[in-house]
């Protein structure tokens, strides 16, 4: 399988027996959801994972998931408060003392709201249309029936909101994720590519390095500026519950599409998450609908698919991965069914092109696999983006980049020894003493081949090696 699932954890998938079916079907990512839980509370977790990690001797990545600003209403007055169509309700100023109050602490993110806007509450289950907006007032007008109750989430569709990605609760959670040695950051509510910089740096202060940041598109402020938030991100996660409150449903599917499209145009990694296998929370096999969205998530290219609920509260969390593992390996022998070449690179840097011809000459030569040296990611990540037929193993001697390279479809990432310093004889010795290939293997490598007195060098070279 070369699609990556990542797993949430929780109370349903938290003990070794299910950790261990997990990742005998190839799960090699778990997400730990911050929204749930503190640095303390995930210890001993992933204190059980890392001890797996040492006995399967394969990387196992650990991804951290902030909450970020979740913006909600205050405490009702009479709680559930039920909803009529059509009635006028107040929201954060107006009559306090009425039933029809809804509270609202921070009214900066008020000022913006104009007449015929749209404001979605009880995460999105119902909609008001913004009537009146003054300084002493503002009236919505409900446009559904229905119930809400304090501190339901609340979003303001399509508007670019005062509010910074990174929480102070974020700023803690990240430092002390940090401390307990997660591998990669799940940023969450990214408006723009300064969030992105903003985390990247507290990760620098405290280890004096960075670790993979995963920016996710939940606001239509960050679609507007998508393509400078790739550039910056290390992955992009399509979180399609937030963003399908934030944009019109109908527009969702061709949403995702787009971003997959560049996330691969940019060789950047891309996860689809939220509501994969929903039904399967209570029942233990997936509904047509869903079986046919992850293989169409699969056909669109993403390099991940995600569950969440599924595996971290549902009954079947063990069958979700079964399942889930079963339509990418279907979806991905059509992918190379349906494919007549591999894509052209579409900009024109060395090593998209380098990474390109060796995907050709892999395919040509119908060679074993591909072997890429990385020191950064960068090579295996950019062959990934071209989805070779062959698997790509991706030798690095850092464990941190290994981890991150989890993430890249048809990635195997394998942790090498620093010695010899030549990075292809680095190759070149793995692949004579590895049982995975065998006499007469034909093997397509690429590494960065250093200028005499240099230590790393990018993508230069492509070989042609005959065990």
């Amino acid at each position: 399988m070369r699609t990556k699932i990542i797993a949430t954890l929780g109370p349903a998938s938290n003990n070794v027996e299910v950790l261990k079916q997990f990742l005998a079907q190839g799960v090699r990512i778990f997400r730990l959801n911050f929204s749930h839980g503190s640095a303390k509370d995930f210890a001993p977790l992933v204190q059980k994972i890392r001890t797996l990690e040492e006995d399967l001797k394969e990387p196992i990545t650990l991804l951290q998931d902030l909450c970020g600003p979740k913006i909600r209403i205050g405490k009702l007055k009479k709680s559930p408060l039920t909803i009529h169509k059509n009635s006028f309700y107040f929201l954060g100023k107006g009559e306090e003392t009425s039933e029809n109050f809804i509270p609202f602490e921070d009214k900066s993110l008020l000022e913006h709201l104009k007449p015929n806007d749209i404001v979605k509450i009880s995460d999105g289950g119902l909609s008001f249309e913004v009537k009146t907006n003054s300084p002493t007032e503002l009236i919505l007008e409900a446009k559904d029936s229905g119930i809400i109750s304090s501190g339901k989430g609340i979003t303001f569709p399509g508007k670019k909101l005062k509010l910074s990605a990174i929480t102070e609760k974020d700023k803690q959670d990240l430092i002390e994720g940090l401390e307990l040695g997660l591998d990669a950051i799940a940023l969450s509510f990214v408006q723009g590519p300064e969030d992105i910089a903003k985390a990247k740096a507290i990760c620098d202060k405290k280890l004096g390095r960075c670790v993979p940041i995963i920016a996710k598109l939940e606001r239509q402020a960050a679609l507007d500026r998508l393509e400078d938030i790739v550039s910056i991100a290390d992955g992009i996660m399509v979180a399609r519950g937030d963003l399908g409150l934030e944009c019109p449903l109908p527009q969702l599917p061709f949403i995702q599409k787009k971003i997959i499209r560049l996330c691969r145009k940019m060789g950047k990694p891309v996860i689809v998450a939220t509501q994969m296998l929903l039904s399967m929370v209570n029942n233990p096999m997936p509904t047509r609908a869903e079986t046919t969205d992850v293989a169409n998530a699969i056909l669109d290219s993403t390099d991940c698919v995600m569950l969440s609920e599924e595996t971290a509260i549902g009954k079947y969390p063990v069958e979700c991965i079964t399942y889930l593992k079963q339509i990418a390996e279907e979806a991905e022998k059509n992918i190379f069914k349906i494919r007549k070449q591999i894509d052209l690179p579409a900009n024109g840097h060395s090593e998209m092109f380098i990474a390109h011809a060796a995907c050709i000459l892999a395919d040509k030569l119908q060679a074993k696999a591909l072997l890429a040296h990385t020191n950064s990611g960068t090579t295996a990540r950019l062959l990934s983006s071209f989805r070779p037929k062959e698997y790509i193993y991706g030798l690095c001697p850092n464990p941190t980049v290994s981890k991150y390279m989890n993430f890249f479809w048809g990635v195997i990432p394998t942790i090498i020894d620093e010695n010899p310093k030549d990075h292809l004889q680095r190759v070149e010795l793995y692949v004579e003493n590895s049982s995975l290939f065998k006499s007469q293997d034909v093997l397509v490598i690429t590494a960065g081949h250093p200028k005499k007195n240099e230590e790393h060098a990018p993508t230069n070279l492509i070989k042609v090696y005959i065990k």
